[in-house]
Formats: C-alpha cells, structure tokens, sequence
C-alpha cells in the first residue's frame, strides 16, 4: 500500500456533512389481529387502552430507542489444518431492545406495557383472590409480528426499516418518583423478538421492487427461492443456459477405447464402456 498523500479538507467535508442523525425516528405498534373477547386488543380495551392509542399514540410516546442489533454464534473447528484454530457461524442470535416511554397524564403508556405483560401470563380476573394464579396465553396470541422502527432523515425521502417478528415486552423496569424537581415521568421496557427484517416488507414494497432493500427495482430470485438461471432481472442470464452449439444430438461420452455420441435413439455408455439400459439391449432410448 503506498504511503497516503495529502488531500484538502474540502474532499472529506461533504462526507461528514451527510451524517444520519439520531433524533428522525418513528415507532408503529401492531398488536395482533384478534375477533375474539379474550384477545390482547380487547383485554388492553378493558383497561382503557384503545387501538388508536397503540397504532398512534404509544409510538409518538416513544422517548427513546434503540435499532436492533445481532450476533452470530460460532463453534471452533480444529484438525482440518495443522496447528490452526478455524470459526464457523451456526446460529443468529438477535438481542433484546429496549424502549423509553413517556407517561401521559391518564397513564395509558403505563397501561399499555402493565396489561400487555398481564395478558401474557394470564392472570385471572380477580387480582384480590386467595386463588389467584396465571394461565399463560399462547405466543401467537400476544406476539406482534407487525411492529416497527423506522430511521429516517429530515427529506423524509431516506430512511431505514426495521419490522419485528414475535416480539413482545420481557420485562417493565421500576419507574423511579420523588419530591425533588418534577420532571416527565419515564417508563423503560425490554422487548424480545424471534427476528427482525431490515428494509420495507409491504405488498406494496414489493411491487414496486425496493422491498428488504433492494436497490435496482428487482427482486432477488436467489432470496426468493427460485433459480437464477434464465431469469430476466440478471445481467446475462443466457450464461446460466446450454452451452452454445452443444445439444442433446452432439454430446459425446467416453468409453473404454470407443467414443459414441448421445442420440435421441443411440446408445449410451458409462465410462467403464458397458450400455445403459434394461436387458441385453445396446440402445437406451431417450
């Protein structure tokens, strides 16, 4: 690498003038769908948390917030190379977040996170009973799978999206009072989540090609699932297909001391020169 020259400051400003910013941000709670009386958006109903509140208001609320992060977990390999220690990844582990909330004056936010964590164990509906005892729900039942942060810039025209599967509140942190200088009360909650997906994941994302980030307008056929050969949204997919002037008629296979070319009626041979087929027939037809 040659030693570095001097360049003049006006070459690196615009980079640092084009910086992200940490306060342009949003989060949009969705609980999940549910027609059922016992469903977590009637149970926060119940206790004076309504739909508007947690697909407006608990976002807006959201004091701070943290874009979520992961690790790979790895298993150590000796013996492959002499005296070398190699790493392979095995598992994506994804690690908690945790959200700030301002509390408003009729307390929902508190609301909001107190009834959630109760839905999820359970409880029954007498709090005062010597019999009191929990009946957790199942994951699908209190698990959004449709809440998101999105990081965005001051055009509102660049952004960064991250949506949550299977994520729920693990833990309410104790929220601190005192006489001395009033403040706005704060509540802080840990949330887990099964995985998150970065980048848009609408219907409408996709369509227009830009969904999980992509940059081109066209989808992935790897990520999809489907082959890249011959697909129309790769350069040069015709590289992918039958090699040119080569067909079914023309492609000769080796046998021991003879050559014989593939037909749609001729004979084919392993390379040990013994004929592929049933019987004592010499021709395997295609």
């Amino acid at each position: 690498m040659p030693a570095p020259r001097p360049r003049p400051i006006s070459d690196f400003l615009p980079r640092f003038q084009n910086v992200a910013q940490s306060s342009q941000y949003i989060v949009k709670f969705a609980l999940p769908h549910s027609f059922e009386r016992n469903g977590l958006r009637s149970y926060l109903r119940r206790k004076g948390v309504n739909d508007r509140f947690v697909l407006e208001d608990a976002g807006l609320l959201c004091s701070s917030a943290v874009l979520p992060g992961s690790a790979l977990a790895s298993v150590d390999t000796r013996g492959n190379f002499q005296g070398v220690i190699e790493k392979f990844a095995h598992t994506r582990n994804f690690t908690q977040i945790q959200l700030e909330f301002y509390v408003d004056n009729e307390y929902k936010s508190m609301k909001f996170l107190e009834h959630w964590m109760e839905y999820i164990t359970g409880a029954i509906s007498d709090p005062t009973s010597d019999a009191y005892h929990f009946e957790l729900n199942y994951p699908e039942n209190y698990k959004s799978n449709e809440t998101k942060i999105v990081k965005f810039e001051r055009d509102y025209n660049r952004f960064l999206e991250y949506r949550f599967i299977g994520l729920f509140p693990l833990a309410l942190n104790s929220t601190r009072v005192s006489y001395q200088g009033s403040q706005v009360l704060k509540a802080t909650a840990s949330f887990s989540f099964d995985r998150y997906i970065c980048g848009e994941s609408s219907s409408l994302a996709r369509d227009l090609g830009r969904a999980f980030n992509e940059i081109f307008g066209l989808s992935n056929p790897i990520k999809d699932g489907g082959s890249v050969a011959n697909s129309p949204n790769i350069i040069n997919s015709n590289a992918y297909g039958p090699i040119s002037g080569i067909s079914n008629s023309n492609l000769a296979v080796s046998g021991a001391g003879s050559n014989n070319n593939i037909g749609s009626n001729g004979p084919q041979q392993a390379l040990s020169g013994v004929n592929l087929g049933s019987g004592t027939s010499s021709t395997f037809n295609v």
